[in-house]
């Protein structure tokens, strides 16, 4: 079965000068498999310190941030038991899908290298979930808690499913099961994937059966206000082989905007929540773009777990509608602020833009899936920029303060942060530090991927992993120092001798005519320099094929790849119709967004005029500090020399600093 339609960047048929072949390689048509974080090796200066940080500070923070929730659960278990409780539920409806998703964090982490103390401490939470769920599955604090223990402030219903609307009922079970099965990959320890197998079972009856304890015995057939639990049952699918989650998956994304959609203002128009259509009627990227995010990412398992290609004309088409008209160079999304939402076509604005965190989180979770449903760099690019510019510019390099909202420009005076001018320790709806605690771990399991006799190298990184072929495993062992520098060095060495396979080395958008994929940006210098491909030290000739160069051959130990990947200074320009950016610049470096910051320059750094348009200027690290070996950029500007720095390494010297992006050119009025 296809599952793709593939568009070869040339129609020639690719030829090497390393190696003889006894055929051309060709796009492998299915869906490809990831290597698993915990099958790859981090052996890098750039993501590695981020893992040390995240065991360090962030996950272990996050946990005390959010031991509330704990408390709460512990405090329905007590309930459940029949004893006697006095104390309210504290904090929103959805604070444990915060402790989940940190939770979740954690168990990628132990899988990365053991500690006894976490397990031990995510065991004793574990008991406690376990304890807070009722005999029939249910969980969920506020509807099992009688009235009087409640959160007064919650408006999530009075009923167990009857305000599925906001509730987030099963957003929380979806960050749950996420948790559940990275604890179980981690650990191989059962009970908590057990509760979430029971929970899981109790939400397809009540839904999609009927349960005389719910609904008055009716399935409630209605999809979640705020998806996640589409995403999380293919999770739980993979992790068991129980095909029934994969069909409840599917079966969520077939009603929604079917037999049920709102009808009000604010949070209950009808696309708040993309309930406005049928999924596969849906042409653009509407609603709360978080929410849309986690939406389409369930959309694109879908098609690649059940086969359900008839969601793909959807998914392609909202995916333009991201690249095309809605995307901020840094992979931002949602830049309405209030509702969180996405905006009008080309309504990008930069000190007022909003492009939380989360959906950052959410535009790598969906293109990545993208990719793996079709086997085209574009959408790894798409992933790439997002998660070097926007997402990691969430969370300080300490790993303890966060932005929730993620503005272009600042005046180092207006509190654009959820009330503060610059990083915040947490937040109220914690969601975002949360959402960073789970997602950086993951990244060693976006390198590498394969189907059939063709493996992927999709992110650059140090790393090293093992890759099962027919033939027996392969080993890959990369070298680099990306994203600030663009060689790259993989030793091949296959299990069985001579074997013959195809390494598809991605070919970033950024190094060839625009930063990023679509039709809202594009280059407007002309440094660009020619990638080259290397086999044992001979050059390759090959044409570029789905953003990829295929190298195929019968491999031998040893054998050593090399990619280079020049990273001269690039400007950017915007859409004539992104009104805030006209007669401006970006200047970028590989995946990298630069921008200039008070500490470092003389003047207000939203009024300085880059009127040499092309200019390579100089770069220097940091010497020392806490930003010390972060590349700057120094070039002329106005009247005096403008320095920039990488757009994810801004406010860590301090709050209440401006900050800009987009630079005014010559013919800016």
């Amino acid at each position: 079965m296809k599952l793709r339609n593939l568009i070869l960047s040339s129609v020639a048929a690719a030829t090497f000068l390393s190696c003889s072949t006894t055929t051309d390689p060709q796009p492998y048509e299915g869906s490809i498999t990831q290597i698993p974080f915990n099958q790859v090796s981090l052996q890098d200066d750039f993501w590695l310190p981020r893992l040390n940080t995240q065991k360090r500070t962030l996950v272990p923070f996050s946990l005390e941030k959010t031991a509330y929730a704990v408390d709460n659960l512990r405090r329905v278990g007590a309930y459940l038991r029949g004893e006697k409780v006095t104390k309210p539920l504290e904090g929103p409806y959805y604070v444990a899908s915060d402790l989940f998703k940190v939770m979740e964090g954690a168990a990628y982490l132990l899988t990365l290298e053991k500690d006894e103390a976490l397990e031990r401490q995510m065991d004793e939470i574990i008991d406690v979930i376990a304890a807070a769920q009722a005999p029939d599955g249910y969980l969920y604090e506020h509807h099992i808690m009688p009235p009087h223990l409640r959160n007064p402030r919650n408006r999530a219903g009075e009923k167990p499913y009857t305000y599925v609307d906001h509730s987030h009922e099963l957003y929380n079970m979806g960050h749950m099961y996420e948790g559940a099965v990275a604890y179980y990959r981690a650990t191989g320890k059962r009970k908590w994937l057990d509760v979430a197998e029971k929970n899981a079972k109790h939400i397809n009856k009540v839904f999609f059966e009927g349960d005389p304890a719910y609904n008055d015995g009716k399935p409630v057939m209605r999809a979640p206000g705020h998806e996640e639990i589409e995403l999380a049952l293919v999770k739980l699918h993979q992790a068991t082989g129980e095909q029934l989650y994969l069909d409840m998956a599917q079966k969520f994304l077939d009603i929604r905007g079917v037999t049920y959609s709102p009808q009000g203002e604010g949070v209950q128009t009808p696309d708040y929540a993309q309930q406005h259509q049928p999924v596969r009627d849906q042409r653009e990227a509407v609603g709360h773009s978080v929410r849309a995010m986690y939406l389409y990412s369930g959309m694109a398992d879908v098609v690649a777990f059940a086969g359900d290609e008839t969601m793909q004309p959807a998914l392609d088409a909202i995916w333009h509608d991201i690249v095309d008209r809605k995307m901020h160079i840094t992979g931002g999304l949602g830049a309405v602020a209030g509702l969180e939402k996405f905006g009008p076509a080309y309504v990008l604005p930069n000190m007022e833009t909003y492009d939380e965190t989360c959906a950052a989180v959410g535009n790598v979770f969906f293109n990545y899936r993208m990719f793996l449903m079709s086997g085209d760099a574009k959408y790894l690019d798409v992933a790439e920029v997002a998660l070097y510019n926007n997402v990691l510019a969430g969370v300080n390099l300490a790993g303890n303060r966060f932005f929730y909202v993620n503005p272009l420009e600042t005046d180092g005076e207006r509190k654009f942060n959820h009330g503060t001018a610059g990083r915040a320790e947490w937040f109220s709806t914690a969601c975002c530090p949360s959402n960073l605690a789970r997602l950086i771990p993951q990244v060693s399991g976006m390198i590498y991927s394969h189907a059939e006799d063709n493996i992927y190298c999709g992110f650059y990184i140090g790393s090293e992993t093992s890759v099962p072929m027919a033939g027996g495993n392969v080993t890959l062992k990369q070298q680099t120092a990306y994203p600030f520098d663009g060689n790259i060095s993989i030793e091949v060495t296959p299990q069985s001798e001579g074997e013959e396979f195809t390494l598809w080395l991605r070919v970033p958008t950024w190094s060839g005519e625009k930063f990023v994929p679509g039709e809202l940006y594009d280059y407007a210098d002309e440094n660009g320099a020619k990638v080259v491909a290397r086999i044992n030290g001979r050059k390759v000739r090959s044409e570029v094929v789905n953003g990829f160069i295929p190298v195929r051959r019968e491999w031998k130990a040893g054998d050593r790849v090399e990619l280079e990947l020049p990273m001269p200074v690039r400007y950017s320009v915007a859409d004539e119709r992104v009104e805030a950016d006209r007669d401006r610049v970006c200047i970028t470096r590989g995946p990298l967004v630069f921008c200039a910051e008070e500490p470092d320059n003389a003047e207000q750094v939203s009024g300085y005029v880059v009127d040499k348009v092309g200019e390579q200027g100089s770069i220097a690290p940091f010497a020392e500090g806490i930003m010390k070996g972060i590349p700057t950029i120094t070039i002329d500007a106005s009247n005096s020399p403008l320095k920039l720095i990488p757009y994810y390494s801004w406010n860590n010297r301090g709050d209440g600093t401006a900050m800009n992006v987009w630079f005014k050119t010559a013919n800016a009025e």
